[in-house]
């Protein structure tokens, strides 16, 4: 059958535009969806980047104002890559132009903002307008793989979870200030950046929802040294000192709607850690344990096999979740596998007429989380209910 080919506009250029810039151009030739994604536009500021990024991976063209970006006939998917504190403009005017959106996590900065957009985004669902956020770790291979196993019940009732994302990459106090150090565009620090991921993958693998957390932030280095200049990934420190604004490191602990204890541990200041993600799940019958740095292994306990101990799963199997697009067994995948198949998931979601996952409706039951947390921080660690999502 002949594929149809939708226009893609990339808002952002710098590490998630580089990152999703490879999913869209890996998704149309390991996965042959239904529609075919073309690289229409990049969008930002500095025309000269975008120029280089558009370049290096296949973009046909360049815009400066994001609003030119969506307003194109030829554009019929946007994606946002941008700091938080832009999501919420970007993606109500894109849904109010018809057009299909990936957004970056987290979904927003604020409850508020994910309230509107989750609401906006259900009412262009009834006109066959997709909309998705960007939790990509739920495609890596052996996470999925896990969510598989707790849903088919082989570890039977879900009693603990314990989840951890750890980088270091802000321990040297010269490192200098960059936007996602600033509540105003980042919308908090570890606990938005990195823990809104381990807070949606268990929320993902376990089908069940935080229902209150008790938490505590801490900000380790509260001046930084402004930026001279940035490029890409990187930035060189400049004269005088900004402050920081979010938190460095986060740590709560949580309970699930269906009774399962939980802790949590976002934090860029774990020396050693460059990215860091460790699962483990224990229940009535097994357990199942994940860490990033391993990240084609799970590894999974069942107490009723016939031996006892952990048994290490090599997830690179065809039969394992999106192995079979890739290459024989045996041959790890990478951090860059996900965003291709996040993209061809949402490109066949698009084709088939169906909701995509994680929805925006997701999106907003993280930042309900991310919001609960950061209000009984700021009371002392006081438990705080999570209030049931209204929408989705």
């Amino acid at each position: 059958m002949e594929t149809q080919p939708l226009g893609v506009a990339m808002i952002g250029y710098a590490f998630m535009g580089q990152a999703h810039s490879q999913g869209w151009r890996n998704a149309r030739s390991f996965f042959d969806p239904a529609v075919v994604p073309e690289l229409r536009v990049v969008c930002g500021r500095d025309a000269e980047a975008a120029g280089d990024l558009a370049r290096r991976f296949g973009w046909q063209s360049v815009e400066t104002d994001w609003r030119a970006a969506i307003a194109r006939d030829d554009v019929d998917i946007v994606d946002i890559c941008t700091p938080g504190d832009t999501h919420a403009e970007i993606a109500l005017a894109a849904l109010a132009a018809g057009k299909h959106v990936l957004c970056e996590k987290p979904l927003a900065n604020s409850v508020e903002e994910a309230e509107t957009m989750t609401e906006a985004a259900q009412r262009a669902r009834v006109d066959g307008i997709r909309s998705m956020v960007g939790f990509t770790y739920r495609r890596v291979p052996a996470i999925a793989l896990a969510q598989r196993l707790v849903a088919d019940g082989r570890i039977g009732e879900v009693r603990h979870v314990r989840a951890q994302y750890l980088q270091d990459w802000l321990v040297d106090p010269e490192s200098p200030l960059t936007w996602r150090l600033q509540k105003e565009r980042a919308g908090s620090g570890a606990l938005g950046d990195i823990g809104a991921h381990v807070i949606d993958l268990t929320q993902f693998i376990t089908g069940d929802r935080l229902a209150g957390v008790s938490g505590l932030t801490e900000t380790f280095v509260k001046e930084r040294p402004l930026p001279r200049s940035s490029s890409g990934l990187s930035a060189t420190a400049g004269s005088g000192t900004g402050q920081v604004t979010v938190d460095d490191a986060t740590v709560f602990i949580g309970r699930f709607a269906g009774g399962a204890i939980a802790s949590f541990e976002a934090t860029r200041f774990a020396t050693g850690r460059k990215n860091a993600i460790r699962l483990e799940l224990n229940g009535t019958r097994g357990s199942i344990a994940f860490d990033f740095e391993d990240m084609n292994v799970l590894n999974v306990y069942e107490a009723d096999a016939d031996e006892p101990g952990f048994r290490r799963i090599q997830v690179t199997e065809p039969h394992h979740p999106y192995v079979a697009a890739w290459w024989p067994a045996g041959h790890g995948l990478g951090y860059e596998h996900g965003f291709t198949h996040q993209a061809a998931d949402f490109l066949t979601a698009i084709a088939a007429g169906t909701d995509p996952s994680p929805s925006f409706a997701d999106g907003l039951g993280v930042q309900r989380v991310l919001e609960a947390v950061e209000t009984s921080a700021a009371s002392g660690a006081a438990w705080t209910p999570i209030t049931p999502p209204a929408i989705g």
